[in-house]
């Protein structure tokens, strides 16, 4: 029942066509899936991921027109890594930043790794980090149509920090409910503040690591464009799958029960400090209803709500997402 490692990542956007751009055309990834929210289809959910969508390399977005801004605080998925091969990637990526205008804040050593937090233009806290001397869970592969060269890159999601009032609620869950083992600590960036202890599933490395940030100074965070709504973990099939499930109920915990989201089962729960994670099936992935060569071109649509398209088609602002030429 050990967790593979980190499946993926949502986040919510006001725009999906900004939100498109700017992960497509500046970022690079693929968007290999463009469907809605099956819990509430008249908002898109786009799917950014290496070049077939393996899990562990999947950024995701909720459109949710209007929505304001994040005030950034306590019992929040307060950060999202990406991954890249090397340290040379992460100096193509400085330069590409100055390019495009992004905010960074240039290389920095964190773990014995070389990284580089940035923002989108939403004010969502992303970091690279460079898998140079990373071991541990396999990598992907990045899009060769991308507008990245492929030896540059994301190769997958990183690290994910989580920023909370207290450590003991939330590491309780990781390590004596999800099995995450305690492997490093490094300085606060606020003076004052706790280290950030750091903890590992799966075969570890970038792939397989949660960040515990402790802050005793701030509010809680108030959700808006650019926060993260969840992080989700790999387990191999729905048979395992249900064994989590048997063990997140004998520990009490509210969850959803196993739910078909049909590119994968997911179960839903909630740890002490508010934040939600997801355990996702590894199986059957993004192709089951496109071809490779076509992911995210079309409005793609679970089968249960097929009989509804021409409704959501109707609903939503039309999105061109074919494919673009390298930039």
């Amino acid at each position: 029942m050990q967790l593979l490692g980190i499946h993926h990542v949502s986040a919510l956007t006001a725009s999906a066509e900004r939100n498109y751009q700017f992960y497509t055309d500046v970022i690079g990834l693929r968007l290999v899936k463009k469907s809605v929210n099956q819990d509430a289809p008249d908002m898109y959910h786009l799917f950014y991921a290496d070049e077939i969508g393996r899990p562990g390399t999947d950024l995701t977005f909720f459109e949710m027109l209007g929505i304001g801004q994040t005030y950034r605080g306590n019992n929040s998925i307060s950060l999202t890594g990406l991954r890249v091969a090397n340290d040379q990637a992460l100096a193509y990526w400085v330069e590409r930043f100055n390019h495009y205008d992004v905010k960074h804040q240039g290389i920095e050593q964190q773990l014995g790794r070389a990284v580089v937090f940035f923002d989108d233009p939403e004010g969502q806290r992303l970091m690279l980090v460079s898998d140079q001397h990373n071991q541990g869970i396999e990598a992907g592969i990045p899009w060769e149509k991308g507008n990245v060269p492929q030896e540059y890159g994301i190769t997958g999601l990183g690290p994910v920090r989580l920023t909370v009032p207290e450590l003991v609620p939330t590491e309780r869950v990781l390590v004596n409910v999800m099995g995450f083992k305690h492997v490093s600590s490094y300085p606060a960036y606020q003076d004052g503040q706790p280290d950030v202890e750091v903890y590992q599933t799966g075969a570890g490395g970038t792939g397989g690591e949660v960040h515990i940030e402790v802050r005793t100074d701030l509010p809680r965070e108030r959700p808006g464009r650019g926060s993260v709504h969840h992080v989700a973990f790999r387990v191999k099939d729905k048979k395992t799958l249900n064994q989590w499930f048997e063990r997140v109920k004998g520990e009490r915990m509210p969850n959803s029960g196993i739910v078909d989201r049909y590119y994968f089962q997911a179960l839903y729960f909630r740890e002490p400090n508010g934040i939600l994670y997801e355990l996702s099936t590894d199986e059957p992935g993004f192709a089951v209803d496109e071809s490779v060569d076509q992911l995210g071109e079309t409005l793609a649509l679970p089968p249960f709500l097929e009989d509804r398209r021409a409704e959501i088609e109707a609903t939503i602002k039309p999105l061109n997402t074919k494919k673009r030429s390298r930039g």
